[in-house]
Formats: C-alpha cells, structure tokens, sequence
C-alpha cells in the first residue's frame, strides 16, 4: 500500500509561533511559497503552542476563522505538534520541551485543547493527529506513582477523543514520540509502557478508546540515535498491535570512527548550540552503548575515554533530509530510507511529516535561505516516497 494518500507536509515548529498572527505570518512568509515552489499538495502540520491554542479557543469564532484563514492559504492540516507546549523558539529550550510531562494534568489539558482546535481543522472524512511528549524526561526527578498518573491522564485523554468522535464524526490519535534520554526512549521501553497502559485501560474498561486513539509517532531521527535497527523497531510495534499514527521524516548526525579522525570531530562541534538538546549516544564494537545527555565541545574535541574508543557516534540533532553528507559528518538518511520502506507494509496509513527544526541553529556555512531549504526537503521526500511507494508495488505484485 501507499504509505499516506495525504498531502505530505513540514512541521511550523521550524518558524516561530507564539501567538495567532505569528503563526500566520510564518505560513505567509514560508509555508506558502515552499507550497509553490514544491508544485503539489502540501500540507501544514502545525504547531500550535498552549498560547496559541488558548487564544483561538479563548473566542466562540477563533478557530473557525483561523480554518477559513487556513484554506484562504490552500492548506489543510490533519496534524499537530503538541510536544513543545510553551516558546520553541526562546534562547534556550533544551530539557524544558518535556515540560509539563504526562503526571501533568497541564499536559492533559494542553492536549485535550489542541484535540478540540485539531476537530475544527480537520477536513471532512480525513483522520488526525497530535504528536506528544515521551512521558517525561529521565534526568528529571519523577515519583514512583508517575507511570500510574501518566496512565490515568492517556485513559482520560482516549476517552474524551472517543466522545469527541462520536460528536464530531472526527477520529484523531495521540502519537508518543520516543526520543533519546527520555522516559520512552528505545523501542522496548516504550512497548514495555504500552503494555502497562494497555492493562490499565482493561482495568478502567477503557480497552478500545485506547487501543484506538494513543499509539506513536515515529521519528526516525531518534531511533537511528539509539542505533535501532529502524524497520525491525516498525515491525515490532505493528506486531504489539501498538499504531503508528505519525512518522517524522528526520535525519541524524553520525560520526565514523571519530577517535582517528579529530578533523570530524572539530566538524561536530560546531554544531553546538545554545538552545536545543542534541543527546549523543556512541556505539562500541560489542555493541555496547554509552550516552551524553547534550553535545558539548568538550564532548566533541576532547572526548572522554568511553567515548573516544567507541567505533561511532550519533547525535540528536535534526539535519536536512535530503543530505548524505554534510562535510565530513554522515547522517542517517540510510536509516530513513529503510524506515519509510518498513512504514510503506503496514496496514494504516500514518501521517508523514518533514520535521527538521533546525535551520535557525546550524552552523554557519551550512544555512540557507529558509524555504530554498524546506523545498530541497520537501521535493527530495516526495521522490524518496515515490520510490519507497514504487519499490512496495513491485513486491507486492510478486
């Protein structure tokens, strides 16, 4: 099958956002003209941060308006980022994304708001999503009662998507998005939580509304961090019977051999920066795996010892989709291909979404004109899908 009949889109937590004219100047400064220049159906999958989405349910009209305001552009929207809940663009970011976490009932309510905004976008006969923080983040102190409360807000959530299904005719998801260094971070620790979850939505009498509305975004990025083998990770939640309800389009940084090569090294560290959280794990040869919470220079140019003798390192920072290389850096496109490919035989049809945030912090040399760079993405993931889509219908004639 095809992976999406939906338009593919970009993420708008790449261009601030902080209040309702912000983000509609950032689809008039970028998302319109990447849609040109890309020539086919796009799609805006949004980020409505809790500021925005109080203001547009703060007025009976606002997000009805904000629809029509939509379609006056020719954009749709099925998805949203709800991870980041306050400025993602502030000087500094880092840990504070995971805030509030899932025992949060701020985090509920942010949620259920962005579910009741997502219902009004939605078009007709089309399904949504919400991508969302991995629980909490593991460097932070959490109470031994947290998977039980992040358990009972996912419960409550389902259930008011299902009531909201049945109001509205509208079916939207939660995808938990793992990520390196959180609470959900491999593919086994998130299975191990969705099991949990699952009970206790038996428990609460509660087992279809969940089944059916929490499952995960996948973003590929983060798996090919942990050095996941990224399609086997796929099958494994299909086989769980966990959905996938959304896919990042992302690539890595990696690093071959760094401890032989410090020219790479110095390439790597000029990508530290000062506002996002760029985990950094390193592979030896047995395979053994040694984590940094954030990549420093001290890390990069004087590594320390479990670092310095691994074969590879990977790095939590978002770089174009479209490269293989940058300079001497790899990245993980290789990993995306397999991925996609993987995504393209499962039964849904998730949400496709390029999310590379990171134009704004790259390092100097390697920016670019913002919507020169997120059509280069958007126009080498539309031939990349075609492949994947290609590929899938020659084995599936055979």
């Amino acid at each position: 099958m095809a992976l999406s009949p939906l338009p593919l889109g970009y993420c708008t937590n790449v261009h601030p956002g902080r209040n309702v004219a912000e983000v509609l100047r950032g689809l008039d400064t970028f998302t319109r003209p990447v849609a040109e220049r890309f020539g086919e159906p796009m799609a805006a999958g949004l980020w409505l941060a809790q500021p925005v989405i109080a203001e547009l349910l703060s007025h009976p009209a606002g997000t009805a308006r904000f629809r029509d305001q939509l379609a006056e552009r020719n954009l749709t929207c099925h998805t949203l980022n709800a991870f980041p809940y306050g400025d993602f663009h502030s000087e500094r970011v880092k840990e504070d994304v995971y805030i509030p976490d899932w025992s949060d009932p701020r985090r509920l309510d942010y949620t259920r708001d962005c579910a009741t905004v997502l219902a009004t976008l939605l078009p007709d006969g089309s399904e949504g999503s919400m991508s969302t923080v991995p629980l909490g983040f593991k460097q932070f102190a959490h109470p031994p009662e947290f998977n039980d409360l992040a358990a009972g807000n996912l419960i409550q959530l389902a259930g008011f998507l299902s009531r909201l299904l049945e109001e509205t005719g509208k079916c939207l998801r939660l995808a938990i998005e793992p990520e390196p260094l959180c609470l959900l971070e491999t593919t086994d620790e998130a299975l191990d939580f969705f099991a949990f979850l699952h009970d206790r939505a038996d428990s609460a009498g509660a087992p279809e509304a969940v089944r059916e509305h929490v499952g995960v975004c996948y973003d590929v990025c983060h798996q090919a961090v942990e050095f996941e083998d990224v399609a086997g990770s796929i099958q494994r939640f299909a086989q769980a019977g966990v959905r996938i309800n959304k896919v990042h389009i992302t690539c890595a940084l990696k690093v071959a051999d760094p401890a032989s090569r410090p020219e790479v090294r110095e390439a790597l560290a000029r990508y530290v920066e000062p506002r996002y959280l760029h985990q950094t794990i390193a592979r030896h040869a047995d395979g053994t795996l040694v984590r940094a919470v954030d990549l420093t220079r001290e890390l990069a140019l004087s590594p320390p010892p479990e670092f310095a003798a691994a074969d590879e390192w990977r790095v939590h920072f978002h770089v174009p989709v479209d490269a293989e290389q940058l300079g001497p850096l790899g990245t993980t496109r290789t990993e995306l291909k397999q991925a996609l490919q993987a995504v393209a035989a499962l039964d849904c049809a998730p949400h496709l979404e390029v999310e590379t945030y990171t134009w704004e912090v790259l390092p100097d040399g390697k920016k670019t004109d913002l919507v020169d760079g997120l059509t280069a993405e958007m126009t080498a993931t539309a031939a990349l899908l075609g492949d994947v889509d290609e590929t899938e219908r020659l084995v599936t004639k055979e």
